[in-house]
Order: C-alpha cells, then sequence, then structure tokens
C-alpha cells in the first residue's frame, strides 16, 4: 500500500502541476490585446473569462476566449489521460481537471486574480464525460431564458452537474465535480451577494 502510494505520488502532483499551468493561461487577457482593445482587467467586471470578454463588443474575442478557457481544461485531462500509467490515468486526469480549474481562478501570472471558472469547468466535463455537457447546456439555457441571469443560470448547471453525473452512473466523478461546484460558487460570491440583493445585471442590459 505505501509502495504503491509512493509510485502515484509523483504522477499526483504532475498531473495538478500540468493542469494548474494550462488552466493558468489567461487567454481572455490575451485575446484583448492582441485585437488592440486594451487590458481586459480594466474592462467591465475586471474578469478574465469570456463573460467579461464579451462585454468588449467583440463577439470573436469573446468566442476565442470560451474556446480556448474549455479546451485548456479539456486538454489537462486528455494529457493525463494518455501519458500516466494505464492504472493510475483515470484517477489523475480528475487531479488534473482540478489543477486547471484553481490555475484559472488563481494564476500565478496574475497575482492570482483570474476567472471564475465557468469555461474550464465545461471544458473538463467534456473531456471527462460529455454526455453531462448537454445537460449542464440544457439547465443553462433554460435558467437564462427564464431569469435572464447568466450568473444564476452558470452556478444552476453547475449545482446540478454532480447530480447528473451521479444519475448517469459516473459516480468516479462526482469528488471532483462537487469540488469544482464549492470552488466556482466561491468564485461567484460577488454575484451571488447581487442576485439576493436585486442588483445583479441581466443579459442583454448594460453594466454600469
Amino acid at each position: 500500500m505505501i509502495e504503491a502510494l509512493n509510485t502515484a505520488a509523483p504522477w499526483v502532483l504532475a498531473a495538478l502541476a500540468v493542469g494548474y499551468l494550462l488552466g493558468s493561461i489567461p487567454f481572455g487577457l490575451i485575446f484583448t490585446q492582441m485585437a488592440g482593445l486594451g487590458d481586459i482587467r480594466d474592462i467591465g467586471s475586471g474578469n478574465i473569462g469570456a463573460t467579461n470578454a464579451l462585454r468588449t463588443g467583440n463577439k470573436w474575442v469573446a468566442g476565442a476566449t470560451f474556446l480556448c478557457d474549455a479546451g485548456k481544461g479539456a486538454a489537462a485531462v486528455l494529457l493525463a489521460r494518455q501519458f500516466a500509467p494505464e492504472a493510475i490515468a483515470p484517477a489523475l486526469s480528475l487531479f488534473a481537471g482540478a489543477g486547471a480549474v484553481v490555475g484559472h481562478l488563481f494564476p500565478i501570472w496574475l497575482k492570482f486574480k483570474g476567472g471564475k471558472g465557468f469555461s474550464t469547468f465545461i471544458g473538463i466535463n467534456l473531456a471527462l464525460y460529455w454526455p453531462v455537457v448537454l445537460l449542464f447546456g440544457a439547465t443553462w439555457l433554460l435558467i437564462a431564458v427564464i431569469f435572464r441571469y447568466s450568473s444564476l443560470a452558470t452556478l444552476v448547471a453547475v449545482a446540478l452537474t454532480p447530480a447528473y453525473l451521479f444519475l448517469l452512473g459516473q459516480n468516479s466523478i462526482l469528488p471532483l465535480s462537487i469540488f469544482l461546484a464549492i470552488l466556482i460558487f466561491v468564485a461567484h460570491r460577488g454575484n451571488i451577494g447581487r442576485l439576493l440583493s436585486g442588483t445583479e445585471s441581466r443579459i442583454g442590459s448594460k453594466k454600469s
């Protein structure tokens, strides 16, 4: 048992490290600067994610940010699955996914002030078990259409993802999904406060 743990430990640390480094790539900042739109941290909410990138008025930048933020989550999972020893690859892919979200939320390059994890969470689930992303997306759209709050749609979809995985029999992914849901809720604490106070911006409204 101890020997197995000693053998797996370096792989776990490597999966976390690679996941973190991939997750910490600030695509929102990179693409807004490449497009000549300035520093995304000085725009809207100051967040580096796709939602705030959309506030630049450039849909291509927002779309590229979403795809790449999702892609880095998927890449972390797939790399761990591809290069880790077969016996521990499934477990290591979960650690890599966790590292990617932590890296996105707390990138070392930006003084640990990153995004909120929405896109990266989708990418991780896409790589781990893509059918759950269909349920996630349907939930997000339903809540967004009814209530017109992007943050509320994200929180509800993220909160229900562990339940969807359980119903679909993907119990091995549940611990990661619950952990990531908690991280994303913490990252959205400001949005939660504004939702409760009725001051959160609705989809389609201009942020003051």
